[in-house]
């Protein structure tokens, strides 16, 4: 059938068939209408009128019972308004209906096509009575129901506005027109009188038109742009773009339409009315346009762009804009785009006649272009070269354009050949740069070099040894802008180029302080500066006077400061240095009288304080390995660190900063910042603000006797914190005069309706309440006790403010006893209540009572409360109930009550599970602590309700750790309570792995726990092990798992009781290394050694023998002698180390790695125990020419880092070095191991380590890199599989470098190991790449400013991770697990990177987070990032 006769049948159909009321599809009947059970709706008040209804809704009156009636109507008729078939186009043409329904759509009418309805289908449904009405389907409501004839899909239809109810379709497929009657909806009747319905428009279901009616919609838009009435024209582009915005592919179908719509859009960007051309150039259509109408689109524009009309060339400006910004990331429209677009501009760029204005507006665009698109702009070839073309403009009269040059020409350094940017260096900077170019060219070309630092550093540092000493030069003359540019590009040069300007650091600074000064309209000291608050009066005439317009030397001292600030934040291997030339500076320049540069000056000693606080050291840290220090004259020893440094320098900090603030017109953002600075400094050096408690007092009084507003509300935080860090850090003395100015201002504040403030004014009241302790003041006693019991009684209290109100009731209990005892302890019943959140009350109940005794009835109330808890499902909060209910059982000194343990342990049985370990291991502790307690009443409902529970629990394989040692200590507990269960809970114990599958089971758990019996009751162990002796004889015909269990059981109970009389025993145990299976053997291995321990002088010599002369056991009798020496004393220890130190040496030299493994960590015990004999053996082997006994050494010594006690560190000082050195060594095993040795050394000994960093750390840096040497290509059946053999080593280094960044942190350049970290975000494995967002994740929280210079290298490493696995035949499940882990890693690193990051310094950075926004990971990226 053709188009042209569709297109008349279409037209011969009745009005009514669809009629022109039916409702647009993309709305909704009202959201607030509910439904009952039967579906039946239950509209609500506001359902009377929808404020969303389309005009076609509105012409349908929804409260008539039934659809209007046929108007058979001429075909002439049939030309639809636009509006009614702007509002059916998109269900005439719904490209998701063959996506979703799994069908491609027919082209022709003959053609059948199943349908699949959709939620949003507007449909009609025919009601009992015959009634036909237009509805809507709602997708999440489908269901398989009987209809009248057969079972049908039954879909759930909403209609009449607010009536939902099930239909299902008439046919289950479309075939044959004729099979349709073309009349009217109620002529259709398939003997389906109250489910039958079909869509609203009925050729969607016989065959689907997608040229027709878009064609019709777009001239009809066409039709109004061409409009002489301007508000037509404006409403024309106004509909096409709504109607773009809402289905982008409504424009595309016919191509001829299609042009004519653009060329319409384009021609209103010459209308002479100023609206439509703002229209006109919202562009919505560059994302869906084809590739040839691009072209079209971009020269019509340039060609507009240099026109002599001055709107025109904006708004076409404007225009290029909107497309270059609104263009997809990715496709090829973009590149399209670009590739067009890209030689154009430079065209334009170059031509010399082009004005200014135009010159700037092109330099935009192409900005835009290098900034989104960098990959397909770099992949252009252009000639000439971009570099080449921008470069004139530089010397453009113009100041605008140079300025947009410089920014465009710094995008295009990164992409460009190095040789272009050496030329643009060795001809435009290096000699403007010099003393002959003018002020104008040094100006730009600062401004030149400042640019390229942030965008293209590695190019610019080629040049860094011409460039700084130039600008250095420059800085000195007598040009204010010139001054200016020059130190913003040293900061740019400070932060960018860190390795390459290090030499030129200390003149840097030099010029920093020197112009940090720089006021030459101000004849005053720096006294004055610091007096300018005591005078208030004279002051503001003296700032009134010198504050002339012109004055821009503000200006260069705002810059010095910023590059002073990046000195400090990115060197802090430079503190002491700095605090002797750079922090006097700065305090002498607190009272700068311009507040944008003070404000300035003290974040930038703010930054030096956080930087002294993270590499400083601490006030007393002490180097236990050596150590330089100061001589002075009087003969004592004093170390100069940045802490005393600053500790002489806090008086006169101290007075310059509160003579700033101290006045009552000083604006609240300079107290807020004066205060953050003083709480930064209490924090560096905890009491160091005693002398300024007067002027602290009166300053803090002042502020908080404000009322607080929207706008002053952060400064009372900002006050009250502070507040709260000076009480806590100083001694009471120091403010107990100031109390009575102070107590007024905070009790007011406590009462105050802002709930930030209000809870802060608690929280200081607590610090000053624990500084005071004992309190002696009942009034402030009383008056807190008062107003926290006015917040708690009143239920509409914010719930911060009420957590707060709860704490400091437990701190007037702790601080104020005597006191609260007079009370009548009514807070306990507003505290210990059983509805709402609990959490902050178990808190303060647990607190109290593990620090006051209350009396009995106090703490019976309390424990009733927490059992009341404990009763709530869920398991929030519930570890917390536990620890509170286990400090108040702690409270009874005579014993718990009598009926407590029936109560409490039927309540503790649901616990008893592997469900949630940790609340096991709370519950299993509670438990213990009745049978301590209480032991006769609670032993009794123990075993009567839960013994059976607690013995499935401690077979599980999950019981470990702290879990398990609370089921230790439970059993012991029992048996003390009642010994004669001993006999019963051991066989019990044992019977409770029978039926039980092997996977679920752990028999070292039953041994265990049958030992801590033995243990605690020796009297059975004589019993036990005459019972499990007889399991392990040849003669037995025990299973495998009762040989197991039987060898664990013995060698638990071995370790602490001497076995020497059952000879036979420790035999029988021998012969079962030779057993066939290998848990049968390691139990055997583990009961030899564990028995050994008990009379090592019997059983250890056979143990050694098999050792020396056993190849087949000897790997069993390590393992053995591994268990005696670790679970052996050190005395012991040193009495049999002469016995196993030859034989294990011996091993290393040719010995399986399994067994040199063993023999090492049995080495590095027998090292520890005698290091003075041993050490210097161990170190005489690292020349060894044997790889392997090499080997051995490195995993001996790192074994020796597990004690991290200070008994061998003298020893081994001297030898470290030598040790770790092996990074070196040729073989890669030993590479590896002392990798790992390292590791452990800088986790548990880093003071050992931290001066031979300079040495180690570019030998572990090495061992970051991929070696393609070291991966080989294995064949595996048809496939080839690649082994990287260097993984482990390079793995291992870089967890090196993640434990060094927590422990030797001082000692580490971080500009280089950032630049080893981005080398690990590219590396092939996933393992290394999370190890690297844990350590971006670290360093964004102690080094963001050197973090921040990265995030452009860092960006397109971190979009790789995020793009997830390319899923193929060949993908299984784990591999997406892991690109899924992988991803979450990945996205937890730039949550912590979006923090640090300000906006504009990463531009590719900031899209990648807008992108990640509004992608799946959008709500995880937001609250990872809260």
């Amino acid at each position: 059938m053709s188009m042209a006769s569709i297109q008349q049948w279409t037209r011969s159909l009745p009005m009514s068939f669809p009629p022109p009321w039916v409702p647009d599809h993309r709305h909704s009947c009202d959201s607030d209408t509910s439904y009952d059970d039967d579906g039946w709706s239950v509209p609500s008040a506001s359902s009377a009128s929808s404020p969303g209804r389309s005009v076609s809704e509105r012409d349908y009156n929804p409260s008539d019972d039934a659809a209007p009636p046929p108007q058979h109507k001429s075909s002439d008729d049939m030309d639809w308004a636009e509006d009614d078939l702007s509002s059916l186009s998109s269900l005439s043409d719904d490209s998701e209906n063959c996506d979703k329904g799994g069908h491609n759509e027919p082209r022709d009418i003959n053609e059948p096509w199943p349908y699949i309805f959709k939620s949003g289908d507007a449909v009609w449904v025919k009601s009992k009575t015959g009634t036909w009405y237009c509805g809507r389907v709602l997708g999440k409501y489908v269901r398989k129901g009987q209809t009248r004839e057969n079972e049908n899909t039954l879909y759930s239809v909403i209609y009449r506005r607010c009536v939902r109810r099930c239909f299902a379709p008439m046919l289950a497929r479309a075939s044959r027109a004729d099979n349709y009657p073309v009349e009217t909806p109620s002529s259709l009747s398939l003997g389906l009188t109250d489910v039958i319905f079909f869509p609203s428009f009925p050729i969607s279901i016989v065959f689907r038109l997608p040229t027709m009616t878009k064609t019709y919609l777009m001239n009809g838009f066409v039709e109004k742009m061409q409009s002489q009435d301007q508000d037509f024209r404006y409403m024309g582009l106004s509909d096409l773009m709504k109607e773009i915005k809402v289905d982008p592919q409504s424009f595309l179908g016919d191509e001829n339409t299609e042009m004519k719509v653009l060329r319409q859009v384009l021609q209103l960007v010459e209308d002479k009315i100023s609206e439509v051309k703002n229209q006109a150039v919202k562009w919505h259509l560059v994302k869906i346009i084809r590739e040839s109408q691009m072209d079209f689109v971009v020269d019509k524009l340039i060609d507009f762009s240099a026109s002599k009309d001055e709107e025109l060339r904006e708004i076409s400006g404007l225009a290029l804009k909107t497309i270059t910004s609104e263009l997809p990331a990715e496709g090829l429209v973009s590149s399209k785009a670009c590739a067009k677009l890209t030689p154009k501009l430079l065209s334009q760029l170059s031509n010399t006649e082009v004005s200014p204005e135009t010159l700037m507006e092109t330099l935009d665009i192409l900005k835009i272009l290098i900034t989104h698109f960098p990959s397909y702009v770099s992949s252009l070839i252009l000639d000439p070269p971009p570099i080449k073309v921008l470069t004139p403009l530089l010397s453009h009269p113009r100041i605008a354009v140079r300025k947009r040059a410089i920014l465009t020409l710094s995008e295009f350094v990164p992409i460009s050949a190095p040789e272009r940017t050496s030329e643009l260096l060795l001809s435009e900077v290096i000699p403007n740069l010099t003393p002959a170019a003018s002020a104008d060219k040094q100006r730009t070309t600062v401004q030149l070099v400042a640019a390229l630092a942030r965008s293209a550093p590695q190019q610019v540092a080629s040049g860094i040894k011409e460039i700084v000493p130039s600008i250095l030069n420059a800085v000195q003359r007598d040009d204010d802008e010139l001054r200016e540019g020059s130190l913003q590009s040293l900061e740019a040069l400070v932060l960018k180029c860190p390795a390459e300007i290090t030499p030129f650091l200390p003149p840097t600074i030099q010029a920093a302080t020197q112009y940090v000064k720089y006021d030459p309209n101000y004849t005053g000291g720096d006294d004055d500066d610091e007096e300018m608050a005591d005078e208030e009066d004279e002051d503001d005439a003296e700032l009134d006077e010198y504050s002339d317009e012109e004055d821009t030397s503000y200006k260069i001292r705002r810059s010095a400061t910023k590059l002073l600030g990046a000195i400090i934040a990115t060197r802090p291997e430079l503190l002491t240095p700095l605090y002797k030339e750079v922090s006097p500076v700065l305090i002498s320049r607190f009272g700068d009288r311009e507040e944008t540069v003070r404000l300035e000056i003290w974040a930038t000693y703010n930054t030096l304080l956080v930087q002294t606080a993270v590499y400083g050291g601490g006030p007393q840290q002490k180097d236990l390995v050596g150590g330089k220090r100061k001589r002075i004259e009087d003969g004592m020893d004093v170390e100069e660190t940045a802490y005393t440094l600053l500790q002489a320098q806090v008086p006169t900090l101290a007075k310059a900063l509160l003579n700033q603030i101290k006045s009552p017109k000083t604006a609240p953002a300079t107290l807020q910042a004066g205060f953050s600075l003083l709480q930064t400094l209490l924090k560096v050096l905890p009491g160091s603000l005693s002398p300024q408690t007067a002027l602290i007092t009166s300053i803090s009084k002042s502020v908080l006797s404000q009322s607080p507003s929207t706008s002053t509300s952060t400064l009372h935080i900002s006050c009250l914190q502070f507040l709260a860090l000076f009480f806590s850090t100083h001694a009471p003395a120091t403010f107990s005069g100031s109390l009575p100015a102070l107590t007024p201002v905070l009790f007011s504040s406590m009462g105050e309706r802002h709930p930030r403030v209000a809870s802060d004014s608690f929280r200081t009241m607590s610090a000053l309440l624990k500084a005071l302790k004992p309190l002696k003041s009942q009034e402030i006693a009383d008056r807190v006790y008062a107003e926290a019991l006015k917040r708690l009684s009143n239920h509409d209290t914010d719930a911060e403010v009420r957590d707060c109100a709860e704490d400091i009731i437990a701190d007037l209990w702790i601080c104020a006893t005597d006191v609260m005892k007079t009370k009548d302890r009514k807070e306990w019943e507003y505290i210990c209540r059983s509805s709402g959140r609990t959490d902050g009350a178990v808190r303060v109940v647990s607190k109290v009572a593990n620090e006051v005794d209350l009396g009995t009835e106090w703490t019976n109330g309390c424990v009733e409360w927490t059992m009341t808890i404990l009763k709530k499902s869920g398991r929030t909060g519930k570890v917390e109930v536990f620890e509170c209910l286990a400090t108040l059982l702690a409270r009874y000194e005579g014993g718990v009550p009598s009926d407590l343990p029936p109560a409490l342990v039927p309540q503790l049985k649901p616990y008893i599970t592997t469900a949630d370990i940790s609340l096991l291991a709370q519950a299993m502790s509670i438990l213990t602590v009745l049978l301590e307690t209480a032991p006769t009443i609670t032993f009794q409902e123990i075993e009567r309700d839960i013994l059976k529970d607690i013995y499935a629990v401690s077979r599980s394989q999950l019981l470990t750790g702290a879990a398990l040692e609370s089921v230790l200590a439970f059993f012991g507990a029992l048996v003390e309570a009642d010994s004669q269960i001993a006999a019963h809970v051991v066989p019990s114990l044992a019977k409770s792995v029978e039926g039980v599958p092997r996977s679920e089971t752990s028999f070292s758990n039953v041994s265990k726990c049958i030992a801590q019996v033995v243990k605690s009751y020796q009297a059975v162990a004589a019993g036990v092990i005459s019972e499990y002796a007889k399991h392990i004889r040849n003669s037995s015909k025990a299973t495998t798992e009762q040989v197991i269990l039987s060898l664990l059981i013995l060698g638990e109970v071995g370790r602490n009781i001497d076995m020497s009389p059952q000879q036979d025993l420790f035999a029988h145990v021998i012969e079962h290394f030779a057993a066939e299976q290998e848990e049968v053997r390691n139990a055997a291995a583990f009961a030899a050694g564990n028995i050994a321990i008990g009379n090592l002088h019997q059983f250890l010599p056979a143990i050694v023998k098999i050792v020396e002369g056993d190849d087949q056991k000897r790997l069993l009798a390590l393992q053995a002698v591994k268990e005696v020496v670790t679970y052996t004393s050190h005395g012991q220890l040193e009495n049999m180390a002469e016995t196993l130190w030859t034989p294990l040496f011996k091993l290393s030299e040719n010995a399986e790695e399994s067994t040199r493994n063993v023999a090492a960590a049995c080495i590095g015990k027998l090292i520890t125990a005698q290091p003075a004999r041993y050490l210097p053996q161990v170190h005489a082997r690292i020349i060894d020419p044997n790889p392997t006994t090499r080997a051995t050494v490195l995993s001996s010594i790192r074994y020796t880092f597990a004690d991290s006690g200070p008994s061998y560190d003298e020893i081994l000082a001297p030898h470290i070095l030598e040790f770790l050195s092996l990074m070196l060594d040729t073989d890669l095993n030993v590479r590896r191991l002392a990798l790992s040795a390292l590791n452990a050394a800088a986790r548990t000994k880093p003071h050992l380590i931290r001066d031979h960093l300079p040495t180690l750390l570019p030998n572990l840096y090495r061992e970051t890199v991929l070696k393609p040497e070291l991966i080989r290509t294995v064949q595996m059946g048809p496939w080839q599989h690649k082994v990287d053999d260097g993984l482990e080593a390079r793995k291992t280094a870089y967890e090196t470098l993640y434990t060094l960044l927590d422990t030797c942190l001082t000692k580490i350049d971080l500009n280089e190991f950032l630049a080893h970290v981005l080398i690990g975000l590219a590396d092939p494995s996933d393992e290394i790449k999370v190890i690297c967002h844990m350590m971006l994740f670290r360093l964004s929280q102690i080094a963001p400013t050197a973090v921040a210079q990265h995030l452009g290298e860092a960006t397109p490493l971190l979009e790789t991770s995020m793009k997830g696995p390319t899923v193929g035949k060949d993908t299984v499940k784990q591999d997406l697990e892991r690109a899924a882990e992988l991803q979450r890693s990945t996205l937890r690193a730039i949550a912590a990177l979006s923090k640090i990051a300000t906006t504009g310094a990463s531009p590719r950075f900031d899209a990648f987070v807008a992108e990640l926004s509004k992608s799946e990971w959008g709500k995880e990226l937001h609250e990872l990032s809260a």
